[in-house]
């Protein structure tokens, strides 16, 4: 039976293994999707388009095919492809597979295994489905920018980390393995719908049914976790750099205080949060982060150094951990997560995303296609295949 080449584990069973992805090219979240199954052992195939930008970051242990969806021919590679998959991530606008013959009904009348996950801003259905939109236009309407942001300032979004990451990618993995766990007891597959909207406000589950705990009783940025109080907010330090703090239980607030050298008669009462905050704020600018590192350093105070994404993987607790992996170009990526004690999620070190097109010819050889017939598809650019420059 024709089948794709699995890419052999770095020395260990992984949870994936032997689970075919089909992932057709887009930005952020489905990127994001499609390499945490990669990170646990799925061999996922990308399905590039023709022309450019390429500018995923998320393709470390894929493999990349170049088809042009525009043509028939190019339509029926993709159809071969997912008649052999486990899971199809698919990130168009609602429809639009539909029109190019590759929808659910399509597929998985042929493979009725397929899980078919399609990875969309504001789901498939509803007023806003077929509309334009970005992650601060999906955390706007699920409700939780208007949490974000400092006291008497604009809403403020998280970077594209709550919709495009959390409530997008990772979530739609999520669903992903839900369904794979349940089509070991039927034996069918499904469509996942997974929308950015629903995933950040899901992430957010715990904003909406605690309004009524003594801890939101202000508006933006008046509260304890938004930066309303001086035991929980960030300080700069004498080097202008920074320190976390988070001493909400009263004896992490104590030793806090004193490893500060403060009084809490000195800092004064929970009413006048500004003139707390003046009077620590003092306190931290007397010493650098990495003096101050060291006074908090092993004590429950709740107290850290914020770190630059250089400095988080050469810190010593995420060295001892093997937190970060560092990538074929020197710099540091964090390793799969969560850590399972027998099937981990493995990166090999020095592992790189592949080139668009890198992997076309080898797919198709995988999917049965005669070499007559993929040089008719390479002629007719249906496919494309990366020319790898000769060094002389």
């Amino acid at each position: 039976m024709v089948g794709w080449t699995a890419i052999a584990s770095p020395g260990c069973w992984m949870a994936l293994r032997g689970i075919k992805v089909v992932e057709l090219a887009g930005l952020a979240p489905a990127p994001f999707c499609g390499m945490i199954l990669s990170d646990f052992g799925a061999n996922v195939i990308r399905v590039d388009k023709p022309t450019g930008p390429h500018i995923d970051r998320s393709g470390r242990g894929k493999r990349s095919v170049v088809i042009d969806l525009k043509k028939p021919d190019g339509i029926n590679v993709v159809k071969r492809m997912c008649s052999k998959a486990d899971i199809l991530i698919e990130p168009y606008r609602p429809g639009v597979m539909e029109k190019i013959g590759l929808g659910p009904a399509d597929l998985m009348k042929e493979n009725p295994k397929l899980i078919y996950a399609r990875l969309t801003g504001f789901g498939q259905t509803g007023p806003y489905a077929e509309m334009a939109g970005h992650d601060i236009n999906y955390v706007a309407i699920s409700g939780l920018l208007s949490m974000l942001g400092r006291k008497e300032g604009k809403p403020t979004p998280p970077i594209n980390l709550l919709a495009d990451f959390a409530g997008g990618g990772l979530m739609c993995a999520f669903g992903i393995s839900l369904a794979l766990l349940e089509r070991s007891k039927s034996g069918l597959g499904q469509v996942i719908d997974a929308s950015m909207v629903e995933g950040a406000a899901y992430t957010g589950s715990w904003l909406y049914s605690s309004r009524d705990l003594y801890i939101w009783k202000g508006s933006r940025g008046s509260n304890w976790l938004d930066s309303g109080v001086h035991f929980y907010d960030t300080y700069e330090t004498k080097d202008g750099k920074y320190m976390a703090v988070g001493a909400i239980e009263p004896q992490f607030y104590q030793q806090f205080i004193t490893l500060l050298g403060l009084t809490t008669e000195e800092v004064g009462q929970l009413d006048d949060p500004d003139e707390m905050k003046k009077i620590i704020g003092k306190s931290f600018s007397a010493k650098t982060r990495e003096e101050w590192t060291k006074v908090f350093e092993g004590k429950d105070a709740c107290v850290t150094p914020v770190l630059s994404m250089d400095e988080a993987p050469l810190h010593p607790h995420n060295v001892a951990r093997g937190s970060f992996i560092k990538a074929s170009d020197g710099h540091f990526e964090p390793k799969p997560a969560p850590l399972l004690s027998r099937t981990p999620g493995t990166v090999i070190e020095g592992a790189i995303a592949p080139k668009v097109g890198q992997h076309t010819c080898e797919v198709l050889n995988e999917l049965g296609y005669t070499k007559q017939e993929i040089d008719a598809l390479l002629c007719n650019n249906v496919a494309e295949q990366l020319k790898e420059k000769a060094n002389l």
